[in-house]
């Protein structure tokens, strides 16, 4: 499976704090906002991705995170030149996704929950078709919504609606299998001059190959799209971070949890930042393991709680 996070838009809700840089470079607490859709599908297990921005913005990203063979990926970039649609970042990967199934992410949503990687991992094994991620929210009206019968089968989506059928978001993670590249390419714009994702998927329910994965207690899924989602977000992961030691979203420590990369390269990347908490935490991980002689890069806790 191939991984897409779109990372494009102007941003206009975050202004003044967009006007010269891109929201997804933006910090989440102690990270840029990008590692953390990027360490969604490092948790997957994919590790071929493209990154999706703006003309403007792209260069950002190559210099952040370069050719990804830091974290044993390999990374690609493409342009959206205006913002119009997520479904057109699936045309725009195309030949990135090639004959291959695709996870596309949002490039401002922070996803985090016990069981998550195994979630995952299950999901893109058994994937036929379509698998979306809900997640309940308070106000539906303001979300795209699915419905589903008492056996969680999916019946129908609609596009913020006044009149809201559940309160089950579908959040900005989708998986596909190859189909949807056709899909995708062969969408009409909406009245808003967009290709709607939303589209995309009523296609797949239709031909019944769509699904919801509900993201329940225990999960929890943040837009970080405005002044106060992007605050509340620093908020919990630094309280998380602080109270419970661990780490969400540091891309180094999948990569090298997950056998991405070696203790060696782990260290050559703490080093780089030398002298911080970051780098102190990643050279922590290493001693860890070192400690314990045979042990197996990924642990058995990154499955349950990143």
């Amino acid at each position: 499976m191939k991984g897409i996070v779109l990372a494009g838009g102007s941003g206009t809700r975050l202004r003044p704090l967009t006007g010269v840089v891109s929201k997804q470079i933006l910090p989440v607490y102690n990270k840029p906002m990008v590692y953390y859709p990027l360490s969604v599908l490092m948790l997957a297990g994919i590790r071929d991705i493209l990154v999706v921005s703006t003309p403007a913005h792209l260069e950002m990203f190559q210099r952040l995170l370069g050719d990804g063979s830091r974290l044993g990926l390999t990374l690609d970039y493409a342009e959206q030149k205006e913002p119009r649609g997520i479904a057109e970042a699936l045309v725009i990967g195309a030949d990135h996704i090639a004959s291959d199934e695709v996870a596309l992410i949002l490039g401002d949503n922070v996803f985090h929950g016990y069981g998550f990687s195994e979630l995952l991992r299950t999901t893109a094994a058994d994937l036929d078709g379509c698998a979306l991620f809900g997640y309940p929210v308070q106000d539906p009206w303001r979300y795209g919504i699915a419905e589903v019968d008492a056996d969680g089968r999916l019946l129908s989506l609609a596009e913020k609606p006044s009149a809201p059928r559940s309160n089950l978001a579908v959040t900005g993670l989708y998986m596909y299998d190859n189909d949807v590249v056709d899909l995708a390419r062969d969408l009409a714009p909406s009245a808003r001059g967009e290709l709607e994702i939303t589209d995309v998927n009523r296609a797949y329910l239709e031909g019944g190959r769509a699904r919801l994965v509900q993201l329940g207690r225990g999960f929890v899924w943040l837009d970080t799209g405005t002044h106060d989602s992007l605050l509340e977000a620093g908020q919990y992961v630094q309280i998380l971070e602080q109270r419970q030691g661990v780490r969400i979203g540091c891309v180094e420590e999948i990569a090298y949890r997950m056998g991405y990369i070696s203790a060696e390269d782990c260290l050559r990347l703490a080093h780089e930042q030398a002298g911080t908490e970051y780098g102190d935490y990643l050279v922590g991980l290493v001693e860890q393991s070192r400690e314990r002689p045979g042990a197996a890069p990924v642990f058995h806790s990154l499955h349950k709680t990143l």
